[in-house]
């Protein structure tokens, strides 16, 4: 049997491996881009087959696929035609999509990937002969009916992206939360020392450290929340410019609906489908919001880093858990690894986020943007890496993280920033002077008040309490 079978597209004959579901379209992609190695994300394919399913559906019930039409369906063809999309749609043929990220602009060659695939796959399961020629379900005229790839393919990237965001990435950084809370209120009893421009400053509870952390990952469940919002709107229905040419005017809406159902998740028409065709502003706003929450990520990762630095020669007010040798010279070193890994990530997604702003501002002219491929492939990387980084940094790090009470409260007495409480008693500049008095002399700022019988001892032992430091003072 030869290893190849020949096709034929507008362009003329292809050949095409002998046992593929794909056909000549996708084989000419295929030579033509030969660039990354990578395809388009298995999420973005599974999203791709939701939507021609939903497309499918739309046009059943519109009467489209069985009407008087070219080449119209049977029940049992639109059958077929659904559940192939819904094998798509599961991930299932995931081998069948070997395009390159870096195609065509608007996704033409993956979306006729996909028409084909489904095509093949619907006429094999009516039992026809899924390399004929003329198959039982045509991948232009019932597959992509009503459809341009300029409206389905940004669909599908707005619909794999909030999927990802929704149930993945949004449950990661809640469940981070919730244990940065849990460890807040655990520690709110254990005061340190805090630190502005890395030097020392006045005290604080742990807990209310680790509080702040908690409070950013808050913050952090809104952005993604808003990031999700920002694809609700489906391009679908506007076709090849944003007019609707070749499809019935209520297409769009019941393709969103039966998206919606299908997802979980508010997806609606969009307001206006010449924006929505031509612009990817949703996207980029997407993607700011996920670089905002990478940059508090980095942010939080860094501090537990430094809080946990040593054992013996830094800070290590709070004891990471040690997951593996952390050299291959220095025997016994143990190494803040899972905080190095969140860290790296947030940094690919910070810089994913300049592709994608250059994409969204220089990639659409006119009715289209032609950086689509690239935009899709790249945002739902930053939600992969955010996603799996959080759930790792939760479990492996912050889940056992424990704190050192001992080197937390041994710094407190020695800081020279206790002096900030005795501004209200004797003034910025006398508790300045006692503040380099006690640096020259290596004294703490006790010891000099007490020596030089500043406050009588009463009110010294008040205004030097470290835990009413701690809360505002009337």
């Amino acid at each position: 049997m030869s290893d190849f079978r020949t096709e034929h597209d507008s362009m003329g004959e292809v050949k095409v491996p002998a046992q593929a579901y794909y056909g000549a379209q996708t084989q000419r992609a295929v030579e033509n881009f030969p660039i990354s190695g990578e395809g388009l994300p298995t999420e973005l394919i599974r999203a791709m087959g939701l939507v021609k399913f939903a497309c499918a559906t739309a046009n059943r019930d519109l009467g489209k696929l069985t009407g008087s039409g070219k080449n119209p369906l049977t029940d049992k063809q639109v059958d077929a035609l659904l559940n192939a999309a819904t094998e798509v749609a599961e991930g299932n043929l995931a081998d069948q999509f070997p395009i390159d990220i870096y195609q065509t602009g608007s996704g033409t060659s993956s979306n006729m990937n996909v028409n084909e695939v489904i095509s093949a796959r619907a006429t094999e399961l009516l039992g026809d002969d899924r390399f004929a020629e003329n198959k039982s379900v045509h991948p232009n005229d019932h597959v992509n009916m009503g459809q341009s790839t300029n409206d389905t393919f940004p669909t599908a990237i707005h619909v794999a992206v909030g999927q990802g965001i929704q149930d993945r990435l949004l449950p990661a950084l809640k469940q981070l939360h919730e244990t940065l809370c849990a460890k807040a209120d655990a520690w709110d009893k254990i005061i340190k020392i805090g630190r502005t421009h890395l030097a020392d400053a006045t005290p604080l509870r742990l807990g209310q450290e680790i509080g702040g952390f908690a409070r950013q990952l808050e913050l952090s469940v809104g952005r993604a929340e808003r990031a999700l919002q920002a694809v609700l709107e489906l391009p679908v229905g506007g076709t090849a410019v944003g007019s609707g040419i070749n499809t019935h005017p209520d297409f769009g809406a019941l393709v969103a609906t039966v998206i919606a159902n299908k997802a979980g998740i508010s997806f609606v028409d969009a307001v206006n489908h010449f924006e929505a065709n031509a612009e990817r502003d949703g996207l980029v706003e997407c993607h700011a919001l996920l670089k905002a929450v990478a940059t508090t990520l980095f942010n939080v990762a860094n501090d537990i880093r430094w809080l946990g630095s040593g054992p013996r020669c830094g800070f290590y007010e709070v004891k990471i858990p040690s997951k593996q040798p952390g050299s291959s010279i220095m025997p016994g070193k143990v190494n803040p690894v899972m905080c190095e890994s969140m860290m790296q990530l947030a940094a690919k997604v910070i810089g994913n986020d300049t592709a994608i702003t250059v994409a969204g501002a220089a990639g659409g002219n006119f009715q289209l943007n032609i950086m689509m491929p690239m935009m899709g492939a790249t945002t739902l990387e930053s939600i992969r890496l955010l996603a799996n980084g959080v759930k790792a940094f939760n479990e492996l790090c912050i889940a056992d993280l424990e704190p050192n009470e001992e080197a937390c409260e041994s710094a407190v007495e020695k800081s020279l920033s206790m002096c900030t409480s005795l501004n209200p008693h004797i003034g910025y500049e006398k508790a300045a002077a006692l503040a380099k008095e006690a640096f020259k002399t290596g004294k703490t700022i006790r010891e000099l008040c007490r020596e030089k019988q500043i406050l009588p001892e009463d009110v010294l032992e008040e205004a030097l309490d470290p835990m009413r430091m701690t809360e505002p003072q009337g």
